[in-house]
């Protein structure tokens, strides 16, 4: 007898994703993850730009087959006023909207929140943009490059000799993708009470100012403006990366002080932790230079996996500087499954990041990878009850 399928946490759950990239499809991706159907509204002609972004194989374009995992494609031009009468159709029945369009496009399309919780008045619309909904830059154009900017974090980021940082990757969109996906399912959980849906507005500048440790309230009740400080840190010390004997690279980070004296113990050095400046961060921070005259020479007299075999024995804080490939070869990785293998029908069998968190007893899953564009519109118009007929009228204008 076959057991049955695991229930999926968000099993039940309708999501219609309208949003490109990045942050908000992050955020319907998530929520795929975890079972809802969500169903990937496209141009019918450009489909979402993240099709196009970064590498592809044979064809295949890699970033979308998980972007877009877990999602159903359908095309619908929304600038028609066919296109946005099935959309409110499809609203009507959907539990979640997630959109990034400039603020008030929504709304001059007939799709806002009002018209369509009218009909739907559980629905929960998360907005996504680039500087919220209201105030001087609300119509301005914005990508996860702002976010990273206005939070503060270039700003502090990289070499404190050097310009002000930006990450090679999106990373103001992937804090916002995940933060999106939180506020949606608050939203979820409050209308098992309520019965009544809400708005969810994020923009990708706040975020990042979340996380970025206590510069906003240091610099209004201190007048300090925190700087960059390279690989080491503003508050504490030891922390930083340390170059071993084989030209590798090896992060080393110590919070607390009986771990700080951890590494000058091991290091040779136990009479720095004797010290009374050693015993709290500040003057640990205050004194990084003479706890790294123990480090630096320490780690160059050893190879990369002598260090941190020593390290760990030593109950030492450290980590390998990690590229893709070592990830992919990494035991830790491997046993914890944060990297999942799924196969395609073109590429054969693909690895990319699991589920964000495992759950014990209704764990998300990875049951499709990126749809091709417009793949299920037959499907989920014609459950909309669009004929055949119909949607063949609406695909020769464009429609769909």
């Amino acid at each position: 007898m076959t057991a049955p399928e695991p229930r999926l946490p968000l099993q039940g759950v309708r999501v219609l994703d309208v949003s490109t990239v990045i942050a908000a499809p992050l955020a319907a991706m998530i929520l795929g993850d975890l079972g809802a159907e969500v169903i990937k509204i496209e141009h019918p002609e450009h489909g979402d730009p993240a099709r196009h972004h970064g590498y592809d194989r044979d064809g295949v374009p890699l970033w979308w087959l998980m972007l877009g995992r877990n999602k159903k494609s359908v095309t619908l031009y929304l600038g028609s006023e066919e296109g946005q009468e099935i959309f409110r159709t499809l609203a009507a029945d959907a539990d979640v909207v997630v959109e990034n369009f400039r603020p008030g496009t929504l709304e001059r399309w007939g799709l806002g929140y009002d018209e369509l919780s009218a009909a739907n008045p559980g629905l929960i619309l998360a907005h996504v943009s680039g500087f919220g909904r209201t105030g001087p830059l609300a119509n301005e154009p914005g990508f996860g490059t702002m976010g990273e900017t206005m939070s503060g974090f270039a700003f502090r980021n990289g070499d404190p000799a050097a310009e002000p940082t930006l990450p090679p990757f999106g990373l103001a969109d992937g804090v916002t993708g995940i933060s999106t996906a939180l506020g949606i399912m608050t939203a979820l959980y409050e209308r098992a009470s309520s019965g009544v849906g809400q708005e969810v507005d994020l923009s990708i500048i706040e975020p990042l100012l979340t996380i970025l440790e206590p510069q906003v309230i240091t610099q209004d009740q201190l007048g300090r403006t925190l700087q960059r400080t390279g690989n080491s840190a503003e508050m504490n010390a030891p922390r930083g990366m340390y170059r071993t004997s084989d030209d590798a690279w090896v992060a080393l980070s110590a919070s607390t002080a009986s771990t700080a004296t951890s590494v000058v113990t091991l290091m040779g050095a136990p009479e720095l932790a004797t010290q009374p400046w050693f015993a709290h961060a500040n003057g640990r921070h205050a004194h990084t230079d003479d706890i790294d005259a123990v480090i630096v020479p320490w780690f160059a007299a050893r190879t990369a996996s002598e260090a941190t075999v020593a390290c760990r024995a030593a109950g030492v804080p450290v980590a390998p500087v990690h590229s893709a490939a070592d990830i992919l070869a990494d035991p830790q990785y491997e046993a914890i499954g944060s990297i999942g293998t799924y196969e395609h029908p073109q590429l054969g069998p693909v690895r990319m990041p699991d589920v964000l968190f495992r759950l014990s007893r209704t764990p998300g899953s990875v049951r499709s990878l990126g749809a091709e564009l417009g793949q299920h519109t037959d499907d989920v118009l014609g459950g909309a009850g669009i004929t055949p007929e119909r949607l063949a009228e609406l695909r020769e204008r464009g429609v769909v």
